[in-house]
């Protein structure tokens, strides 16, 4: 209740934090996948922005289905493991079956970068460690954002792209954007 002159007491809340994801999926249908799982993420926050689809050659692990990628801008309110606790919710709901390490998956969903957050634990690094050597991060991501900066490496996401070796196949599907 707001009087007049009184305004709300809210130095308890916390401003929302702008969180850059990565999902990906290579089993079932790969599009419904990144759909669902873009519909479920609003559970942890605002979806404020998301990138077209790519198809994606599998790194690694590469005796598998190529993958369809895509990066979502997200706001939210939660800490870092507590926003992780909330993507492993949604990745089990989704029928992910953690077998073989980097092989085949209904949904991956992957935290790239929190707001200029580092941090390196048992459980949890920010930003991804990985991220700057893979084009099917990069691409994606720098559609849109491609000025966000790397909290360690203080490059943009267009200049890490762009540095990349070539090879890493990534073709931007031909399909609407989704819509958020």
């Amino acid at each position: 209740m707001e009087t007049k002159g009184i305004k709300p007491d809210t130095s308890s809340r916390t401003m929302p934090k702008l969180v850059y994801l990565s999902l990906g999926s290579n089993v079932g249908d790969r599009e419904t996948q990144l759909r669902d799982a873009q519909a479920r993420l609003s559970a942890a926050g605002r979806v404020v922005a998301v990138s077209s689809f790519y198809e994606t050659e599998p790194v690694e692990f590469t005796q598998q289905p190529w993958f369809l990628n895509c990066a979502v801008a997200l706001e939210t309110g939660k800490t870092p493991q507590q926003l992780m606790t909330a993507i492993l919710r949604i990745e089990e709901e989704m029928g992910r079956q953690r077998g073989q390490k980097k092989g085949p998956r209904s949904i991956d969903i992957d935290i790239l970068i929190f707001e200029d957050m580092i941090m390196d634990s048992n459980e949890l690094t920010i930003p991804h460690p990985a991220m700057h050597q893979r084009r099917f991060v990069l691409e994606p991501l720098a559609e849109i954002a491609p000025e966000l900066l790397h909290p360690i490496f203080k490059k943009t996401i267009s200049e890490l792209r762009d540095a990349l070796p070539a090879g890493q196949a990534v073709r931007k599907l031909r399909t609407t954007r989704p819509r958020i």
